[in-house]
């Protein structure tokens, strides 16, 4: 499924929210959908059982993490789920390159192309939440 035709199929529920503006978050969804079918690929040998585990929970954590820091108040605290999210992305691009002995030559590169694209997202998206901090109206005493 190419990633337009995914957006498409995706609920209301999802593309209302403010954090589907991200398009780093749209494309880490995006990939742990992919990686579903990858990782039962990946499972079907016993010998691969752990790589798929352990791509498929790195997979999962880059959006799961990118959608709790989106929660956060602060730029520190956001950026520091970002950070989390980053090394679950270069994890997961690890995972796939070890994958690529069994995975065809093609959905590798594909999926490691995709990673490799929102770790860029993220590093330049980091340095910027760190900036940001509460601005709260000063408030006016009378005495």
């Amino acid at each position: 499924m190419s990633y337009d035709e995914w957006v498409k199929s995706i609920s209301a529920d999802f593309t209302g929210d403010a954090l589907w503006s991200l398009v780093v978050y749209r494309k880490a969804l995006y990939l742990a959908h992919l990686c579903w079918d990858d990782a039962k690929k990946l499972y079907k040998t016993a010998l691969l059982r752990d790589l798929a585990s352990q791509l498929l929970r790195a997979v999962d954590s880059i959006s799961a993490n990118i959608a709790e820091g989106y929660g956060r108040r602060t730029g520190k605290d956001k950026s520091r789920f970002l950070e989390y999210a980053l090394g679950s992305a270069r994890e997961a691009r690890d995972w796939y390159y070890k994958s690529g002995r069994v995975l065809p030559p093609e959905i590798t590169a594909a999926r490691i192309a995709l990673l490799t694209e929102i770790i860029k997202m993220l590093t330049t998206l980091i340095p910027r939440q760190r900036q940001r901090s509460i601005r709260e109206e000063p408030d006016t005493y009378t005495t």
